[in-house]
Order: C-alpha cells, then sequence, then structure tokens
C-alpha cells in the first residue's frame, strides 16, 4: 500500500523529486503554490522533455478562499497557416500523429506560466524559474522512466545523444537560455530564439503575429455535486465535462461498499463509456456541453448491473504531466502540462531544442466537423485538471493524471475512492485501476467506442467479473499505462494529506 504523506504548511506532488523540491523551496521563500506549481512545471520542462515542455500546452485551476475556482485555459491555437485541404489533398484522413509540425499549435506553456504567475506570484518570475535554470544550464540526472523514452528520439536532439542510462547528467543550454529568456519577459520567448525557431521549423504554418498573440486566458470552471461535494474541471476545448459527467452518473448507482467487488469496476466502466461514447461529436473548441452534463439520469438509465451495454445503438444519424501544489495560506493549484505523446510530435525547435506537442492530433480533417483544423483554433484536448471543495466553498482536494483518453476514467476511479469510500491519499491512489484501451494511439477511444477493451491493471480483483458482464477484458502491467496521478487532501484539522503515484518511479510528495 502506497504511503500517504502529511504535512502543515505546504505541499508539493510532482512526477520528479527534483521538481518537488523546487516547488518546496519557493513556498520556503515565501512563494505561493502558484509560484511552486509554476517552478515545479519548469523543472519538469528540463527533466521530463517526454511528458511535458515549454513546447506543450497547460491547463490549471486555482483555489484562493472560497467558492469557485479560477480556471486558466493555456492551449495554443493553430497558425495562420493551417490548412486542411493541404492535408486532404495530401492523402491525410486525420491529423499527422508523428514528424509533422501542422500538428502542433503554437505552445502555449509559457504563456500559462505568465498568467498564472501575474495573478497569483508572490516571487520574482527570475526567482521561480531559477531551478529549472539551473538543472538545464548545470546538467541534471536522467530518470528511469526518461531512458527508454531517449530511444524514440535518436539524432533529433543533440542534449540526449550522451545519456544512455540512468543517472548519466544530461545538460540542455538551449532550455536554459529559453527560461532566462521568459524570465525577461514574454516577448523574450515567443518572439526571440525560441520564436524564430519555431517560424523557420514552420515553414509557414506560424507567422510573427501568431507568435506574438497571447494564448493564455481566465474561464469559466465547470462544476458537478458527487458524494457530498463540488467537483471542479475545465470547460471545452478540454475533455473536462466527461470526468463530471461520468461522476454525476455514478452517483445515482448503486456502487458496492467495496471497490474489490467487480459490481464496482462494471459500474464505473459503463459510467464512462455512457459519458464518453459521443466525444467526437461534443467536443471542440467553444463547445457548450450544458445539455450532455445535463443528461446523467438518462444516460445513468441505461446502465445494467449484469451486463455491458452496446454504445453503438445510442450514437445518434482526442503523455503529459500532472503536478499540484497548496500552500500555507490554502491556496490550492492543480496543473496539468503536456506535450500530447512522449516527446510530443517528434519535431524539435532548432535553435534552442526545445520539442514541440503535437496536441493537434485533436482536432479532426473532416470538412464542416466544429473541430476541423484551421487557423485560431483550438484543439480538442484530454487534458482534466480537477479540484474538489466542501459544500462551504473550502478547499477539499486537488487531483490529477496523465493518460490520455483515460484521464477522466482514472479520476473518476480515485474520486470515487476518496470521497464515495473515504480511502486515504495513499490507497486511492495506489490501488489497481482499469481503463478503456483502443490498441490506437491512446487518443482514440472514442472513435469506436464498442470496439474498446477494459485494461485491467496487476493486482485489479475485477477481470471475472467483467468478462461475465460482457466487457472485452485485457491484463497489463502496473505502470505508467494507468497514469500518473497526484493528489493533495486537505484535512479538517489542517494537515495536508498526500501522495505522488508510484508509477512514475521517482515520484514525490514533499511537504513542510
Amino acid at each position: 500500500m502506497l504511503n500517504t504523506r502529511y504535512a502543515r504548511s505546504g505541499m508539493v506532488c510532482t512526477v520528479d523529486h527534483l521538481a518537488s523540491s523546487a516547488g518546496v523551496a519557493m513556498l520556503e521563500r515565501g512563494g505561493s503554490a502558484a509560484d511552486a506549481a509554476i517552478a515545479a512545471n519548469a523543472v519538469l520542462a528540463v527533466t521530463a522533455p517526454h511528458m511535458c515542455g515549454l513546447g506543450g500546452d497547460l491547463f490549471a485551476l486555482v483555489h484562493d478562499g472560497t467558492g469557485a475556482p479560477a480556471a486558466l485555459n493555456a492551449s495554443g491555437r493553430a497558425g495562420s497557416g493551417a490548412d486542411p485541404e493541404r492535408l486532404r489533398a495530401e492523402g491525410h484522413d486525420r491529423m499527422p500523429h508523428r514528424h509533422d509540425v501542422r500538428s502542433t499549435p503554437v505552445p502555449g506553456c509559457a504563456d500559462g506560466w505568465l498568467a498564472l504567475h501575474g495573478r497569483y506570484g508572490r516571487l520574482t518570475a527570475a526567482e521561480v524559474l531559477a531551478p529549472a535554470i539551473g538543472h538545464a544550464r548545470d546538467g541534471f540526472p536522467a530518470s528511469p522512466l526518461m531512458i527508454p523514452a531517449l530511444e524514440t528520439v535518436g539524432p533529433l536532439c543533440e542534449d540526449f545523444a550522451s545519456a544512455r542510462q540512468a543517472g548519466d547528467l544530461i545538460r540542455r543550454p538551449g532550455v536554459a537560455r529559453a527560461l532566462e529568456a521568459l524570465a525577461d519577459g514574454r516577448d523574450g520567448f515567443y518572439l526571440g530564439e525560441f520564436g524564430r525557431g519555431l517560424l523557420e521549423v514552420g515553414g509557414g504554418e506560424y507567422t510573427e503575429d501568431d507568435l506574438a498573440e497571447e494564448s493564455a486566458e481566465w474561464v469559466d470552471p465547470l462544476r458537478v455535486r458527487a458524494f457530498g461535494h463540488d467537483v471542479w474541471t475545465m470547460p471545452p476545448n478540454s475533455q473536462g465535462y466527461l470526468l463530471l459527467l461520468a461522476l454525476d452518473i455514478a452517483e445515482g448507482l448503486d456502487l458496492p461498499s467495496d471497490p474489490a467487488d467487480p459490481l464496482w469496476a462494471h459500474l464505473l466502466v459503463e459510467a464512462a463509456r455512457m459519458a464518453g461514447h459521443d466525444r467526437p461529436e461534443v467536443l471542440f473548441d467553444g463547445a457548450s456541453v450544458e445539455e450532455a452534463l445535463g443528461s446523467a439520469a438518462a444516460r445513468r438509465a441505461l446502465i445494467h448491473p449484469d451486463r455491458r451495454v452496446v454504445v453503438r445503438d445510442l450514437t445518434s444519424p482526442g503523455d503529459t504531466t500532472y503536478l499540484c501544489a497548496v500552500d500555507g495560506d490554502g491556496m490550492g493549484v492543480s496543473l496539468i502540462q503536456s506535450n500530447a505523446a512522449g516527446f510530443g510530435g517528434m519535431v524539435f525547435e532548432p535553435r534552442t531544442g526545445i520539442n514541440l506537442h503535437n496536441r493537434g492530433i485533436g482536432f479532426s480533417l473532416v470538412p464542416g466537423h466544429p473541430a476541423e483544423y484551421g487557423p485560431g483554433r483550438r484543439p480538442p484536448h484530454t487534458l482534466v485538471p480537477a479540484l474538489v471543495t466542501r459544500p462551504d466553498g473550502s478547499l477539499r482536494s486537488v487531483v490529477g493524471t496523465m493518460g490520455g483518453d483515460a484521464q477522466p476514467q482514472i479520476l473518476l476511479q480515485i474520486l470515487t475512492r476518496l470521497l464515495a469510500h473515504g480511502q486515504t491519499p495513499g490507497e486511492a491512489i495506489g490501488a489497481a485501476r482499469w481503463r478503456l484501451a483502443s490498441g490506437g494511439t491512446g487518443f482514440d477511444t472514442w472513435d469506436a467506442p464498442d470496439q474498446a477493451m477494459v485494461e485491467v491493471e496487476a493486482g485489479g480483483p475485477w477481470s471475472d467479473g467483467l468478462r461475465d458482464r460482457g466487457h472485452p477484458v485485457g491484463a497489463a502491467p502496473y505502470g505508467s499505462a494507468f497514469g500518473h496521478a497526484h493528489l493533495i487532501d486537505l484535512l479538517p484539522s489542517g494537515v495536508l494529506a498526500g501522495a505522488a503515484d508510484p508509477r512514475s518511479v521517482i515520484g514525490a510528495a514533499t511537504g513542510l
């Protein structure tokens, strides 16, 4: 069983102990949870480029005081050169998954840090970015998770050429320069060395005006009442509504008291499937999901306790890192930042060596589709940060995970364990999981929802019961395929209880 960590004055949970330590250092210096989150994310942008980085996007929820959290959408938009007809003429029926810059909207991560810092930061940007700059300039030890990922990079970036095993020292001087430029202001990054390189590698996909336009914006979060709490997440273009809809469906079901019961897994699997089967039609930039969120009762009524429903009959004629931080004043930050696939699109900006995300794979190439690839549009996103408040509006938890399409499914299980069954963060995070898996890219589950297999992680006790109810079931080892989830829970005593996912190997819940 994973041990829960406890702290009195602040806590940071991330996938890498170097990042968690950087976040806690900000708290020790009097910084806010936002400062801690940015510092931790910036370190991850250096040490975990296979999961996140300056070439990716960002979403965050911030709770400061009582009531609704602030929601930050820092996902980038496709450049002015985005041309779906050209891709279709080349024979594409979906966005290129790798090695094509057209699947890279303008990266929003740096804009997200600046927006978060501008509203909630207490320290200077230079102070907050200093740990990441130091790791990039002076070197950091390659992690056990990073080394296998580097096999796919090959000669694409010389920063990683000498890394052969965990512990080998890696330096990223171009990333250090980019972070130093960002510490001096937005233009130093987007219109400086990185921006010039992005225009070069873009080959007409972007213009300087595209890079000059800030991508981060504060938006209204979505909310649902579930298990006696308010659960909050991001609106579209995030798929966060799937988590809220699945929770609403699940709360009305007769869940067994023991999560080891196969009926527990079956009902949650069906809640996730009922919530997500029509995502390709529902999710796009600017979509209203109020109708979908209001359909929980109707979708719940379709669930049968003894058999799997064929969702085809219900349908009418989209790698990452998550981190969270809470400071001594009770500010909580739930932040998720991503490249999409590992190392993103396998395209590197040539001047700084920053790898670019491929979140554009969420776009459609169907003519007239509301999520069709085009200039200035944001793609549908799998990123789902979550935050939980008590009925009086006070902060209860910050939680999230990586995992592509499976993010809402993983969070559904964790939040049900935490809120409905009273498990500790360590129990909820460490427990075995299931996920719906397409066998494809990890971003295409809902293209054919009836073909998705329920993969059960090693240690999960549900396989036979799920098969008996008609689910196609597969087995998978305990590990990263089931997410890197992190959770900080604010106990009634005011003590912070947190857990970093053991699947991340070097993750750390660090407090003070």
